[in-house]
């Protein structure tokens, strides 16, 4: 049995489709599953229970933590050490292996122009530490209770129905209805960005390969360096609209917030998007043979276009 804790998001849903190449039972949990593929068990369970946690795990092998909480920093700091916690528990009573999908907020500042596996971990922001807490208490496990565990870590994501993907809300769902791009701090600086479809199949494999556990992956992410002004002028040639966008600068961004929530709360990360964003996955990409989807290629098939052409 492998089992998707958070399942419904948009790395989840192909993570589900993906693990169907290694097992014939999945199990899928969150407040409201819904079936991927035919077979799959359903567990409706609200997982800020420690109890429904235990009982999500029950008789997995491999667990896959994809769990997105709201966008509030008084969310993520009441809830996610606790789950981790929960989780971390379940897997050792259970003797299942723990796959955590994370992001790069833990990094340090000056790690953000080029990030590997090895960056120094100094969160400038408060989310970023509480996702720092996340991974010490894995690591501490793994150390010290024999956890078998693999952290798989994603850039900002975009892909197919995505949404959550940050290119998609910024972008691609903008150019395809024919209204302008948005684009935070400067369109001038590189940013990665990882396909969630590939992000899904690089996550199963780590989850079914012994020797990747005990490790940091960065998940396969093309190398290309585009800037936030390429990004936007490319999807606009291929949506056949007009080249221009909106730029959500933090001063903005912080009058947007007056009044949106999730807009108040992207301040604090803003120092991601005013310096080059690089995220390489050399260390996957050798390990396992595996080539990530162009830029071309991937925005093609979010915007639903003939992908032949890429």
């Amino acid at each position: 049995m492998q089992t998707i804790l958070g399942s419904g998001g948009d790395i989840s849903r192909y993570l589900a489709k993906e693990l169907k190449q290694y097992t014939d039972q999945i199990r899928l949990v969150s407040r409201h599953p819904e079936i991927v593929n035919a077979d799959d068990e359903l567990m409706a369970l609200d997982l800020s229970i420690r109890e429904n946690v235990l009982k999500a795990i029950e008789g997995s092998d491999v667990v896959y933590l994809t769990v997105g909480f709201r966008y509030d920093l008084k969310v993520w700091q009441s809830q996610w050490n606790t789950l981790v916690t929960h989780v971390i528990e379940g897997c050792l009573q259970y003797n299942a292996k723990l796959v955590f999908f994370d992001n790069v907020y833990m990094y340090d500042k000056d790690a953000i122009p080029y990030m590997t596996e090895e960056s120094q971990i100094n969160p400038p922001s408060e989310k970023g530490k509480v996702r720092a807490q996340n991974v010490a208490l894995i690591n501490d496990a793994i150390l010290h209770k024999n956890l078998k565990a693999v952290i798989a870590r994603c850039a900002d994501f975009y892909g197919p129905d995505a949404k959550n993907g940050i290119l998609n809300l910024l972008v691609l769902d903008n150019v395809a209805t024919g209204k302008k791009a948005m684009w935070q701090g400067s369109a001038d600086k590189v940013h990665s960005f990882t396909y969630s479809p590939d992000a899904a199949k690089a996550t199963a494999l780590l989850g079914n390969t012994d020797s990747a556990y005990g490790q940091v992956w960065h998940l396969p992410t093309s190398a290309e360096r585009l800037t936030g002004r390429q990004f936007i002028k490319m999807a606009a040639e291929m949506a056949h609209v007009k080249n221009s966008y909106l730029l959500l600068s933090t001063f903005i961004l912080s009058l947007i917030g007056i009044f949106n929530k999730t807009m108040k709360e992207l301040v604090e990360m803003q120092y991601q998007n005013k310096q080059d964003y690089f995220f390489d996955s050399t260390k996957f990409c050798e390990t396992f043979s595996f080539t990530p989807t162009s830029y071309e290629k991937g925005m093609r098939a979010s915007l639903n276009l003939n992908v032949e052409k890429s």
